[in-house]
């Protein structure tokens, strides 16, 4: 193992300079303020009697103007709060704590590439971006009062920085920002020390995911394509919004704070919802490193070629000072260096930020053939979705992943691989019909709820053995065994229906996870066998579906919870591998292990509740707080029924206690829809609790039971439906 020459003053030169954290009002020019003004003159915003903006202008700079701005009305610190992650400029606002996030993001994506991108743009794409940025900025003019903690003026390459509006867009390598300060502060005297990170996520938070569903005209009640779209995510993550130019645009669906296109949602024609990929976009190289004369260098084809640096600029907030402080950022030409193990480096090759991705992402929201959008797909840059797809011609279509690197299948690239050699170097990209993917299945219909692709259409699913293992690494989770078994054996569905198969509330998980307890309690003592005798035949009872006024709800989730504490942690590439890892786990629990978390289950529940016997509905509360994050049980709140998708049900409502005796949702289902593409678009949406941020409005929470209950409101797609139910028309700025 090589040593560090010296530890701290290896790997960053620190400069600290204080300077007050004030945030002044940003002065816009004259010539500024009167664009703005006249951008704004040409945008129409349509709230309907839900508080859904639809936001209508001659020009596709014009909507994305108003787009803008709305999101300001709504949530401009979702907004500001995107950017100082993606920007790598969290810790001016939150101090030390975000520091090495900060380092991570600014050594993966370098802000001069985006400003080139933008400067050698198309002059219709650059206008796109200047009317994002114009939209956003506009609004602070006009909204003095809005104190931001860190950009007063956005600026158009921004855009550039956060292309895919996925929650969790960035491809880290499985690099925790931990590993990243271990290499970056000096923490070790040993160069390519192991840090092996606590997790510190509960278990809840892991293999939560998304759900997609296309229906094709023969599956279908009405004769028509369908489309469900179910993401899970926090809570209030996206916006509904319904766009409309006279250059072609005419969109409705989920926005991503901060973003000008639909991330998932429809056109007149088609629709796409994008479910969290797993297939491998982003490799660490192991590099092999040795420093001469007072400089790194680093072996590849038998030559030593030289580390190459770049100055990060950080600045830290302390109190009301900020500390200035610049990272030498080391990088070699597979790309940034952002841990070390073993001995050596790890560098991160990987495609998080491209002029491509953001225009894909734009041209799909305006594609309205499944030939048009497949050619926008043909960018091959959406580093982190899969893309359920239907349309109005009867198509339907399923692609797992979209940036593929070819590479050399006999290597396990879930690891980290040779940085010494050429035989490890990407060899290009896949092109678009040979990564996984469904077109127009014999059987009817596709699902994919973050799992397998060899499943996603039954007996119609790709062929395993024609991939290699990096495009589509995971295996099964237990909502994706649940949608494949629902959409099998459905017979023609309608819309409704279709949303019913989404919320349908069986606990899969438990499907596995009871019959070895109930074989357990068979062979216990008497003594135990009359201790547990009422809660075990309660379980006997279930029918396994989850229901806010079932006792045996609470049971199961209390026992599941258990049992997922001491599933083994996933082996690298297995993130999604749930079923095989809990059925794997299950034979090794002896019986008197598995009566021992039941009962400790049970003693818990009595514990804090009372009494064990509390419906789940009781305990697993939806609540709104008026700042978002100060829960309370003393404050108004409703029962769900729903629990965490880590127990194979497809609705996900992932509750915790905040400081509470009750349990709180705080991630999950969020925005919503179903669509059947006729000849006119019939829609339907629910999002988590209502449009409106303010908690004096009426759409803070209009949305929540009907939320909670699968009751969806019907989309206003056409300006006639929009205009007779209009609550507010207003101009930007108006």
């Amino acid at each position: 193992m090589i040593i560090r020459a010296t530890s701290l003053k290896s790997f960053f030169i620190a400069t600290l300079m204080l300077m007050p954290v004030l945030v002044s009002a940003q002065k816009f020019t004259a010539t500024e303020i009167s664009r703005f003004k006249q951008r704004a003159a040409a945008v129409t915003i349509i709230r309907d009697d839900y508080g859904v903006p639809h936001i209508y202008g001659k020009t596709d700079a014009a909507v994305v103007f108003g787009l803008m701005y709305t999101q300001c009305e709504d949530n401009f610190k979702g907004i500001e709060r995107n950017y100082l992650y993606q920007l790598g400029r969290q810790s001016e606002a939150d101090g030390e704590s975000r520091l090495f996030e900060d380092v991570q993001l600014q050594l993966i994506a370098d802000s001069a590439g985006a400003i080139a991108d933008y400067n050698k743009s198309p002059l219709y794409f650059k206008k796109l971006m200047d009317a994002f940025a114009d939209g956003l900025n506009y609004y602070l003019y006009k909204h003095p009062e809005v104190k931001p903690m860190v950009f007063t003026r956005f600026k158009p390459w921004y855009a550039l920085m956060f292309t895919d509006g996925s929650v969790a867009a960035t491809e880290t390598g499985d690099i925790n920002p931990k590993e990243t300060q271990a290499f970056y502060s000096g923490e070790t005297e040993k160069l390519g020390s192991v840090y092996k990170p606590r997790n510190i996520m509960r278990f809840e938070e892991r293999e939560t995911g998304s759900n997609g569903f296309a229906i094709a005209p023969a599956k279908s009640a009405s004769g028509h394509a369908m489309l469900y779209i179910n993401p899970h995510v926090p809570f209030y993550f996206r916006s509904e919004v319904g766009l409309k130019s006279d250059e072609g645009l005419q969109a409705y669906g989920a926005v991503t704070w901060g973003q000008f296109f639909i991330y998932q949602g429809f056109n007149a024609h088609c629709g796409w919802m994008h479910t969290s990929s797993y297939a491998d976009v982003g490799d660490l190289y192991a590099e092999k490193v040795v420093k001469k004369d007072g400089k790194w260098f680093y072996e590849y084809d038998g030559e030593l070629k030289p580390v190459i640096t770049r100055a990060l600029k950080l600045n830290i907030k302390q109190g009301d000072k900020t500390v200035a402080r610049n990272i030498t950022g080391y990088y070699t030409h597979h790309g940034p260096v952002i841990a070390a193990r073993d001995g050596k480096w790890l560098a991160l090759k990987h495609n998080n930020r491209s002029y491509n991705a953001l225009l894909e992402s734009w041209l799909i929201t305006k594609a309205n053939t499944f030939e048009q959008y497949k050619k926008a797909m043909d960018l091959l840059s959406n580093t982190s979705n899969n893309t359920v797809y239907a349309d109005d011609h009867g198509n339907i279509a399923f692609w797992y992943g979209n940036f593929m690197p070819k590479r050399d299948a006999k290597l396990n690239w879930a690891l980290p691989v040779d940085g010494t050699t050429p035989a490890t170097e990407w060899k290009g990209l896949h092109p678009l019909n040979e990564i996984v993917h469904i077109y127009n299945p014999a059987t009817g219909w596709i699902q994919n709820c973050n799992s397998t692709p060899f499943t996603a259409s039954g007996t119609s699913s790709p062929d395993k053995s024609k991939y290699p293992l990096y495009m589509a690494p995971d295996n099964e989770n237990y909502r994706g065994i649940l949608a494949a078994n629902l959409l099998k054996d459905a017979g023609k569905l309608s819309l409704d229906e279709m949303i019913s198969k989404g919320y349908d509330h069986h606990l899969a998980f438990f499907d596995d996870v009871l019959p070895p307890l109930f074989a357990a309690y068979k062979n216990a003592p008497d003594t135990l066998k009359t201790q547990l005798a009422e809660p075990i035949a309660l379980l006997q009872a279930w029918d396994r579906q989850s229901t806010a006024n079932s006792v045996a709800t609470t049971l199961g989730v209390e026992y599941g919870t258990a049992i997922m504490r001491i599933l083994p942690a996933p082996k690298p590439g297995e993130n999604t591998y749930q079923v095989k890892r809990v059925r794997e786990m299950l034979p090794t629990l002896t019986g008197n292990k598995q009566l021992e978390l039941f009962s400790q289950a049970v003693n818990s529940l009595q514990s804090r509740y009372s009494t064990w016997k509390t419906a789940w509905g009781d305990v697993n509360r939806y609540q709104r707080p008026a700042d978002g994050i100060t829960f309370d049980d003393k404050q108004p709140s409703l029962p769900v029924g729903a629990t965490s998708s880590n127990f194979g049900q497809l609705p996900s409502f992932v509750s915790r206690t905040m400081g509470t005796q009750k349990r709180y949702g705080y991630s999950g289902n969020s925005f919503i829809a179903a669509i059947e593409f006729g000849p006119r678009v019939k829609a339907k949406t629910i999002v988590t609790g209502g449009a409106s941020f303010n908690p004096a409005s009426k759409h803070f929470t209009d949305q929540a039971q009907g939320y909670i209950d699968g009751k969806f409101k019907e989309v206003l797609f056409y300006m006639e439906d929009v205009l007779k139910h209009a609550e507010k028309t207003y101009h930007p700025g108006r």
